[in-house]
């Protein structure tokens, strides 16, 4: 199973569903499922913002008791769009669709960057140890 390794807290906000897209700045035209692993590096100046901590806080995590090094959830990558607009309060996507809210607070919708739409989300119940890569990089391991 193909595998893209984010820093915490992003990942767990991304599997939690806080966020509905992951932003990239690279495309992928690979399409299907994809599992969600959480790196070592906990960015914790980024758990410490006041929006990230209660977002954080919503689901029992803090910057101490967030997964590493795991494979936390599993979803299927449906597209990559790539980001035309962002005026600061709202971004576009290359199909018009227009980003805001928490969506455009936990993302990184700089122009030219790329919007990765997934759907079927879940959270694993048990997480699976792995050391990551980057890129999307591929998992031998029963999921």
């Amino acid at each position: 199973m193909k595998v893209l390794s984010m820093i915490q807290p992003w990942a767990s906000l991304f599997v939690l569903r806080e966020a509905e897209y992951e932003t990239r700045t690279w495309r992928t035209h690979y399409r299907g499922p994809l599992a969600i692993h959480t790196s070592k590096k906990v960015d914790k100046p980024a758990c410490r913002l006041d929006g990230v901590a209660e977002l954080l806080a919503k689901h029992g995590y803090t910057e101490d008791n967030l997964p590493t090094g795991m494979i936390i959830g599993v979803c299927k990558l449906k597209n990559c769009l790539k980001i035309e607009e962002n005026n600061g309060n709202w971004a576009v996507l290359e199909d018009s669709r227009v980003i805001s809210g928490n969506d455009l607070f936990l993302g990184d919708y700089r122009v030219g960057g790329y919007a990765w739409e997934i759907e079927d989300m879940r959270m694993l119940g048990e997480y699976i140890p792995a050391k990551g890569q980057l890129g999307l990089w591929e998992f031998s391991g029963k999921i």
